[in-house]
């Protein structure tokens, strides 16, 4: 967080010869009305104002507040209430700067349990820092934005693009090209700067993410996917096609068929116990997850189809979910390396669909529609994108079988 720690004796006549852009300057002090001197003596520290008056110019943001909340709660969520929502500061951040000292009385004593009661009247002041500048460098990569304005953009992401920075994948990442294409429009997100990513898609995955440019778009659209009103929805073809008519399917924990030939799959979602790097779905451990599926089209014979497209939309985003969820019932995607159908070779019924399936890499699975409220204009917007051109071309195959099978 800070640039350089420093122990010295300073005469309050140098505070001013410092310079604020050229360093940063950290006391760390148990009793902030006395500093221990080197020579363990204690005295008065009579300037320390201006020393602290000197630190809060390095602050982004100062916050003053009186509490107005006439019941007595954590903390940490009264702030979270009063803070203003533009700053988009979250209940987590809230935390932080609690417990990283930027949180004091009104007599500059320092509050730093985020679980203290507060009271009507008392007088709270708020200390955020610069954001720090993001370590992840920026990237001239060109992306496909399908809306942009000052407090987010919708990119439709390629499948091969990691969104995030992570070990394996440190560059042309979707971080790396969205510095490079917001510059200096960036706001500081949960202390660092760099752009607000409210939500990811995997790896192999393509299709329509919505990205925070500034923490109040960030908060507003986390409270968004937090509630589930986000829509998302996503297409994917998947071996085999899952019907009501399937004893298997329909004794399956967790299954249900709803009306309109729709499929709910409710089904806890956690690490896998052994595949480390793979999820699984677990009736008494893991996160809740529903996805609901619905049946656009199918591929063969009507009997005995070897393969669907199926809309999944999320009604919860957990890690895998779609992939998960359709491998455990036994119609995973084509294409996924990393969860293979369960009964993958009782749809391989011909070498066409072999050789569709073993020739695509990736999962066929695309995000293909996302609609949310605009958190400062209160809109719904809703975008859609087409299938990319790798499975439009599986999409062309798969259809042969059908004019193969009248």
């Amino acid at each position: 967080m800070w640039d350089i720690l420093l122990l010295i004796e300073i005469d309050s006549s140098d505070i001013i010869k410092i310079n604020p852009r050229s360093m940063t300057i950290a006391i760390i002090v148990v009793d902030m009305r006395r500093i221990r001197m080197l020579n363990g003596s204690g005295e008065e520290f009579s300037k320390l104002g201006s020393l602290v008056g000197f630190m809060n110019n390095s602050f982004a943001q100062k916050i003053d507040l009186v509490v107005d909340i006439k019941t007595a709660q954590r903390l940490d969520k009264t702030l979270a209430q009063l803070i203003p929502k533009e700053l988009g500061i979250s209940r987590s951040r809230v935390q932080e700067l609690i417990t990283s000292g930027f949180v004091s009385n009104v007599t500059g004593k320092l509050i730093n349990d985020p679980t203290s009661k507060t009271h009507f009247g008392q007088q709270v002041t708020v200390l955020v820092p610069h954001p720090n500048a993001s370590d992840v460098l920026s990237e001239n990569i060109k992306l496909d934005i399908f809306y942009e304005d000052s407090d987010l953009l919708v990119v439709n992401k390629p499948a091969g693009m990691v969104v995030h920075p992570a070990p394996g994948a440190y560059s042309a990442t979707l971080v790396n090209a969205l510095l490079y294409h917001c510059g200096e429009s960036l706001s500081g997100i949960g202390g660092v700067k760099r752009p607000g990513i409210v939500h990811r898609i995997d790896k192999d995955t393509s299709g329509l993410l919505v990205v925070a440019k500034t923490n109040f778009a960030h908060s507003e659209l986390a409270k968004q996917f937090f509630q589930h009103s986000v829509e998302r929805k996503y297409l994917a073809f998947a071996y085999g096609c899952p019907s009501s008519f399937d004893r298997k399917l329909t004794q399956l924990s967790g299954v249900s068929f709803e009306a309109k030939g729709q499929i709910k799959m409710v089904g806890k979602i956690g690490r896998h116990k052994v595949n480390r790097k793979k999820m699984a779905v677990f009736e008494s451990s893991g996160r809740h997850a529903v996805t609901r599926i619905k049946i656009k089209n199918y591929f063969g014979t009507k009997s005995s189809p070897v393969a669907s497209l199926l809309e999944c939309q999320l009604e919860t985003g957990r890690t895998h979910q779609i992939r998960v969820h359709l491998n455990y019932m036994g119609h995973g995607i084509i294409g996924d390396q990393t969860y293979k159908a369960r009964k993958r070779a009782s749809f391989v019924t011909s070498k066409a669909i072999n050789s569709y399936a073993d020739s695509f890499k990736r999962q066929a699975l695309h995000a293909a529609s996302l609609g949310f409220v605009h958190p400062k204009t209160n809109q719904w917007l809703s975008f859609s994108s087409a299938l990319p051109k790798d499975m439009e071309s599986l999409l062309s195959s798969l259809e042969e079988l059908n004019i193969a099978n009248p």
